[in-house]
């Protein structure tokens, strides 16, 4: 008998491990083929956009004339959103993070609320830029404003930074609460000097995340009265504006060939702008880990 049963812990070993290998190879090989999607998507934009940027290319505006066109009210205006979404969805969507994590009580409404922030954070894009458009674009006549895009992508994001936030804050171990409020703090000089700084990496990445998604974003933008062509750029939050997805998308659906380079070529600046803001990002995140190691 105790051989069999020797026998049969042998055989369901066998069995996990090579379960176990399967299922790694099928893993490395998903990674894989999403890794080779991408280095393909790379490497024919650059092949197509690299020779296009130069300086009049980022310093003209758009014309119908491909060999005058450029990016620099779109670049523009793409900055201005980013600055304006990061401002906007930052503070609210870490306030609201810490609000129904650390101090709001665990009810029905408390439940519903967060039932539907999870739900959001799923809404197509395109839902978002028609209730920008209602909202801010007619019912509060901004028209086609700066604000009216920001407030729009700000709306899409926030879903991501609340729920990528409590996360990072449900992270911290209790102790450090427990251990700060016995040595005489309170709850919120407890969660304000202690959790709060332990949960800043992780509350970076999702402000990442958020804002990655945001700076790619065409369909709202569209939809909230964004401009395809633009001969100045803003000076103030209700100027009319342009994108570099926007601008994209409209070089993309024209026939001639020049213009595909010149959407290649503000991919690859889109992609500049997007590893930029990241890698400023990544920074801060690091900086606050050590500082909490």
């Amino acid at each position: 008998m105790a051989t069999v049963a020797t026998s049969l812990r042998r055989h369901s070993n066998v069995r996990e491990q090579l379960s176990e290998r399967v299922v790694a190879v099928f893993l490395v090989g998903a990674t894989l083929v999403g890794l080779l999607a991408l280095v393909v998507l790379l490497v024919t934009v650059a092949r197509s956009g690299a020779g296009q940027i130069d300086v009049p290319f980022l310093r003209n505006f758009a014309s119908r004339i491909p060999e005058r066109a450029g990016i620099w009210p779109p670049l523009v205006g793409t900055l201005w959103l980013m600055g304006l979404v990061t401002l906007f969805s930052f503070p609210v969507g870490v306030g609201a993070a810490i609000y129904l994590e650390e101090f709001a009580p665990k009810n029905r409404i408390t439940s519903v609320i967060e039932t539907n922030i999870a739900n959001l954070a799923a809404v197509p894009s395109i839902i978002y830029g028609l209730l920008g458009l209602a909202v801010f674009y007619r019912a509060l006549e901004m028209g086609r404003s700066l604000l009216t895009g920001a407030l729009t992508l700000t709306l899409l994001v926030l879903p991501v930074i609340i729920i990528s936030s409590r996360e990072a804050l449900r992270a911290v171990p209790r102790s450090h609460r427990l251990g700060a409020m016995a040595l005489g703090a309170t709850k919120l000089e407890a969660v304000y000097k202690t959790v709060l700084p332990s949960a800043v990496p992780g509350i970076m990445t999702g402000t990442i995340l958020g804002l990655s998604r945001a700076i790619g974003e065409t369909a709202p933008l569209l939809v909230a009265g964004a401009a395809a062509f633009v001969a100045f750029t803003p000076d103030n939050l209700l100027d009319a504006y342009s994108a570099l997805p926007v601008q994209i998308f409209d070089w993309v659906r024209r026939p001639q060939p020049e213009f595909q380079a010149l959407a290649a070529a503000a991919i690859l600046v889109l992609l500049g702008v997007l590893l930029t803001m990241n890698s400023i990002a990544i920074l801060i995140r690091n900086r606050y880990d050590r500082k909490t190691r």
